[in-house]
């Protein structure tokens, strides 16, 4: 089955509900992907990894009245966020399907613009991915996407923190590539796989920022089984992952306010 553990992480009740504590990085870079995607009315826009659905309802607004935007995704739990945003935000020109985009056999009419905000690293086979994406877009479509640059650059992520306690990363299977939050951090590799599924003019223009956000942000016990941490061992990655922010503290701003840097990268592909 294509993309089967993130299936499974997605439409965890624990990750899902640990997701609206997360959105406070993703959408510290939401405004440079909307500024390179340049949304426009009347345009039809489809958010691959569209998650709770933040970054749809925003090109949403900027295509109506006459645009729509469609929000893919695998994870059941985040859609039902997703759908339930929109309603109350009042947007009528987005709605949300639950499917595998690498899959393809989307059952749509092409689009304008395909967008991504940390949903395409998680492709096990991204270059059958990327061509799906192209396949349903209209000649000279643009996909435009964020991805965070490698984990070197982004000193927030736990994974450093917490390797002593974690299992050793598993190979992919046959035919399939690594998948995680730092695997398309590789600009190269990048457009190696837009140009193999054959997208013309690919380039990525590199970003850093910083957002101020609680411990939450980045860290969540409830989800330390997830990550492969046994339950004995999770007491000990809480003290590791506190140690860890204390770099990040923000002095004089409360106890549980931190500044965390985040470095990623914007592409731009056309077909």
């Amino acid at each position: 089955m294509a993309n089967e553990s993130e299936r499974k992480r997605w439409n965890d009740a624990r990750w899902a509900a640990a997701w609206p504590s997360r959105e406070k990085l993703t959408e510290a870079v939401s405004p440079y992907l909307v500024a390179a995607a340049d949304p426009r009315s009347g345009q039809r826009v489809c958010d691959i990894g569209c998650g709770g659905g933040s970054l749809s309802i925003t090109f949403a607004q900027a295509v109506a009245p006459e645009g729509e935007v469609v929000g893919y995704d695998i994870s059941a739990p985040l859609l039902e966020m997703a759908r339930h945003r929109v309603d109350h935000a009042g947007v009528a020109n987005a709605r949300f399907v639950e499917t595998d985009v690498q899959a393809g056999g989307w059952d749509e009419p092409p689009f304008d613009l395909a967008v991504s905000q940390f949903g395409v690293m998680f492709f096990d086979e991204p270059t059958a991915a990327f061509t799906a994406i192209r396949h349903h877009l209209v000649p000279g479509g643009r996909f435009v996407f964020v991805c965070w640059q490698g984990v070197e650059w982004n000193p927030w992520h736990l994974g450093t923190a917490l390797k002593s306690l974690l299992p050793a990363p598993r190979l992919p299977a046959p035919g399939k590539s690594p998948v995680g939050p730092f695997s398309l951090g590789d600009d190269e590799y990048v457009r190696e796989l837009l140009e193999a599924a054959g997208y013309t003019s690919a380039h990525g223009s590199p970003h850093q920022t910083k957002v101020r956000a609680p411990a939450s942000a980045v860290v969540d016990r409830s989800v330390f089984g997830l990550m492969g941490i046994p339950p004995e061992r999770e007491q000990d990655a809480l003290v590791l992952a506190q140690r860890h922010l204390e770099r990040f503290a923000v002095a004089g701003e409360g106890d549980d306010i931190y500044e965390y840097p985040l470095a990623f990268t914007v592409y731009e592909a056309t077909t």
